[in-house]
C-alpha cells in the first residue's frame, strides 16, 4: 500500500507519526476525502484512515486555495490591503473589514465618530446572521435536511439587500473603512432593517421545527464529534465550537470593542460539546444578534460617519469639484498613503466563526511592514483526528460542518 498511497509528495511512511501502526501493515485503509467533494465547504482534502466504516484518523491536507493575501496586503498602501480580506471568510466581510479597520485604527491612533460606532456593530450582527443562515442551510443539505436550505436563503437574500443597498455589493462592500464607514446609509436603510426584525423570530421557529425535534436529524448530530471544553481550550478553538462545549467565552463580552459594552445579550451555551450543542448555540446567537440590532437601530446617533482628522482620511466627495487643495490632498492620499510608526498592533473580533485576528506591523512607511491574521477556520480544522475519531466516515461530513470552516478562511 505504501508504494501507491501518497500524500501530495509524501509517502505514507513519513505520515507513520500520525497514522496508526497498522496503516503501514496495510490492515486499515487510507481513503482520500477530497479536495473535489462537493461537501467539505471549501476546497479541503481530507486523508482518512479507515476500520472498516469506522474512522480511525483523519489529516486535513489545506492550501489548495492559498492566494498569499498577508504577503500580498504588505505590497500595498494601508487603505488599499483593506480590499482584500473581505474576501478571506467570504460569509463574514464586513467583519473582516471591522477587525483589520480597528488594527489600523490602534496602529495609527485614529478615532471613530459615535454613529459609525453603532453602524459598524449593526451591520456585524446582520453578518453574523448572513453566516449563520449559510451555515444551518449547508450543514442541512450535508445532512440531507434540503428544505432548511431554502428557507435560510430566503432570509439571506433580505440581508444581501441590505449590504447592496449601502455599499452597492451583496457581499464584498469593504463599506467599513479605516475612521468610520464609506458612506451615510440612505434612507431605505432602517424601514428595511425593520422589516427584517419583525419577520426574521418567525422564520427562525421555522428552522427549528424543521431540525430541533427531527428524529433523522438528532440521530445524525447527538454523540457526534464531541469535544469538552478542556480540549477546546488545548486546541485554542473559539466561537460556536467552544461555546457548545460549556465556556461562555465571547470577545464582545471579554474584550468588548465598538461600544459592544453598551448592548445587552446573552452569550448563549451548552454542555454537551456535539454537533448537535453547536447547532443549538448558533440559531440561539441568531436571536442575540437580533437582539443587537434592534438595540443599535434604536439608539442610533447623528452626526458624521467618519473620522474629521484629514491626515488620514480623504475629503469628502463634495469637495472635490469645488476645492483645488481637497482634490490635491484625495489624490495624494491615495496615491502616496499615510505613514504608520514602527510598532506592532493585534485587534479581535468575534467573528461568527470564533475569535478572528489581525496583527499589522509598521515600519514609518505607507505600507505594512506585516500582516498576519488568526483566522478561527485554520484553528478549528486542527481538531478534526480528535473530533472524527471512532465515527462513520458518513459522519465526517457533519463534524466539518458543525465547525462551520471557510477554506478562504484558513488558506491565506
Amino acid at each position: 500500500m505504501s508504494d501507491i498511497v501518497a500524500f501530495r509528495d509524501v509517502k505514507v511512511e513519513e505520515l507513520k507519526h500520525l497514522l496508526s501502526p497498522r496503516a503501514l501493515t496495510g490492515e486499515t485503509m487510507l481513503l482520500n476525502m477530497g479536495p473535489q467533494h462537493p461537501s467539505t465547504h471549501g476546497v479541503l482534502r481530507l486523508l482518512l484512515e479507515l476500520d472498516g466504516e469506522i474512522v480511525v484518523n483523519c489529516i486535513p491536507d489545506i492550501g489548495f486555495l492559498h492566494t498569499g493575501v498577508e504577503k500580498n496586503m504588505e505590497s500595498k498602501l494601508f487603505q488599499q490591503a483593506e480590499v482584500m480580506v473581505d474576501r478571506l471568510d467570504y460569509l463574514n466581510p464586513l467583519g473582516n473589514n471591522l477587525t483589520y479597520c480597528l488594527a489600523v485604527e490602534k496602529l495609527v491612533g485614529l478615532d471613530v465618530p459615535e454613529r459609525a460606532q453603532t453602524l459598524r456593530v449593526l451591520l456585524s450582527e446582520l453578518t453574523r446572521i448572513n453566516s449563520h443562515l449559510v451555515w444551518i442551510g449547508t450543514s442541512g443539505l450535508d445532512l440531507a435536511a434540503m428544505s432548511v436550505f431554502l428557507y435560510a436563503m430566503r432570509e439571506r437574500e433580505m440581508i444581501l439587500d441590505i449590504f447592496e443597498m449601502i455599499s452597492g455589493q451583496r457581499m464584498m462592500t469593504t463599506y467599513i473603512r479605516p475612521g468610520g464607514v464609506w458612506r451615510d446609509v440612505p434612507a431605505e436603510f432602517e424601514p428595511a432593517v425593520r422589516e427584517f426584525i419583525r419577520i426574521f423570530p418567525a422564520r427562525l421557529k421555522e428552522y427549528e421545527s424543521m431540525l430541533t425535534n427531527n428524529a433523522l436529524f438528532l440521530e445524525r448530530t447527538q454523540g457526534i464529534g464531541v469535544i469538552s471544553k478542556e480540549d477546546c481550550i488545548r486546541y485554542s478553538l473559539t466561537g460556536p465550537v467552544l461555546r457548545g462545549s460549556g465556556m461562555a467565552y465571547d470577545l464582545r463580552k471579554a474584550r468588548p470593542y465598538s461600544g459592544y459594552e453598551q448592548y445587552n445579550f446573552d452569550v448563549p451555551t451548552e454542555t454537551a460539546g456535539d454537533v448537535y450543542a453547536r447547532y443549538l448555540v448558533r440559531v440561539e446567537e441568531m436571536r442575540q444578534s437580533l437582539r443587537i440590532v434592534e438595540q443599535a437601530l434604536d439608539k442610533m446617533p447623528t452626526g458624521p460617519i467618519r473620522s474629521n482628522n484629514r491626515k488620514f482620511i480623504p475629503p469628502p466627495r463634495s469637495e472635490l469639484g469645488v476645492s483645488m487643495e481637497a482634490l490635491i490632498h484625495h489624490f495624494k492620499l491615495w496615491t502616496e498613503g499615510y505613514p504608520a510608526p514602527k510598532e506592532g498592533v493585534y485587534a479581535a473580533t468575534e467573528s461568527p466563526r470564533g475569535e478572528l485576528g489581525v496583527y499589522l506591523e509598521g515600519d514609518g512607511g505607507p505600507k505594512p511592514y506585516r500582516v498576519h491574521l488568526r483566522t478561527p477556520s485554520f484553528i478549528s480544522l486542527q481538531a478534526m483526528p480528535l473530533l472524527t475519531k471512532g465515527h462513520f466516515v458518513a459522519d465526517v461530513v457533519g463534524i466539518i460542518g458543525s465547525i462551520d470552516i471557510v477554506l478562504g478562511d484558513a488558506d491565506r
